[in-house]
């Protein structure tokens, strides 16, 4: 588990063509779920394969799955109907104006994406429809991307079952291209009805977030990270693992742990756990969480069972 190397250059212009297909789908799925509080009805979830968008819509419901084995995109209605087609080949206009078919093929209205551009990338202001220039798709990078991130889902899974309060799914954020389970407390953070709705929502209550990310140009390297939101004065100070850091993003902290960091320990499953451990114990004990009183056990609350 977490022995893929993962080199940010080498598959960079893979990357950022396949983040564009992914928000793509992800646009559909934000007009299209039902909506949950925090938006965990926005991410994708991971499936054997690749990722999926879950059942939504209405007449008909149908679901988006991106399998990164075979390099497919299909889309399933409830109904039966089926549309599928390549991933290898495409730009993103190309990948856009394929969707668009697959979608109607099936019944769905396509409206919600026809005229969609990227979130938060530099070509924000430009359709996916006119984006001929990403056009670079590694099947073996993209299936190296994928075997991680499965690894890292069975890691936040396994974290996500050592706290007993609320938490999120394990889910992918097509967003920012990241994998993340955040843990809650129950003390809701005041927001200026100025700070736009989405952090409003997002950061409702007071969250401690562990997740993974494939790098970009400030971190050109794949690595864990974790955050505290508020952050508790002093979080900088607290110890994390050798190799992990506390990265300043003006005026609040990331903590670090590079994937390459974690495989030289011989093992990175437990080297990655103890990480977000260290993190969250830093952030919560700041923010005055009571670590002990939704301390897990093997995902176990039962206490017969742990007696």
């Amino acid at each position: 588990m977490l022995s893929e190397e993962v080199p940010y250059d080498d598959w960079t212009p893979t990357k950022e063509t396949l983040h564009r297909f992914v928000q793509i789908v992800g646009k559909l799925r934000l007009a299209l779920s039902v909506r949950r509080n925090h938006w965990w009805n926005v991410p994708f979830h991971l499936t054997g394969t690749g990722i999926t968008t879950r059942p939504m819509g209405d007449a008909p419901t149908f679901s988006v799955d991106v399998d990164f084995i075979d390099h497919r995109l299909h889309v399933a209605t409830a109904a039966g109907a089926r549309a599928s087609f390549s991933l290898v080949g495409q730009s993103v206009a190309s990948f856009h104006r394929a969707f668009l078919d697959a979608l109607e093929a099936v019944g769905v209205d396509p409206a919600p994406v026809r005229d969609a551009a990227p979130f938060d990338l530099p070509d924000a202001d430009r359709r996916f429809a006119d984006d001929t220039e990403h056009t670079q798709y590694d099947p073996i990078a993209v299936t190296r991307y994928w075997r991680t991130l499965s690894d890292v889902n069975l890691v936040l899974e396994e974290f996500s079952g050592r706290f007993s309060g609320k938490t999120s799914p394990v889910h992918h954020f097509w967003h920012t291209f990241d994998i993340a389970a955040t843990r809650f407390s129950d003390v809701v953070v005041p927001h200026a009805a100025g700070t736009d709705s989405v952090t409003r929502e997002a950061y409702s209550r007071e969250v401690v977030s562990a997740g993974f990310w494939f790098g970009d140009d400030s971190t050109p390297y794949p690595a864990f990270y974790s955050y505290t939101s508020p952050e508790p004065a002093g979080i900088a100070q607290q110890p994390l693992p050798e190799g992990a850091m506390w990265v300043d993003r003006g005026g609040s902290h990331l903590a670090v742990y590079p994937l390459t960091s974690a495989q030289a320990t011989g093992d990175p499953r437990a080297a990655a756990l103890a990480f977000f451990e260290a993190s969250y114990v830093a952030g919560a004990t700041l923010a005055g969480w009571d670590v002990e009183r939704y301390r897990c056990v093997d995902g176990a609350t039962d206490p017969h069972r742990l007696r």
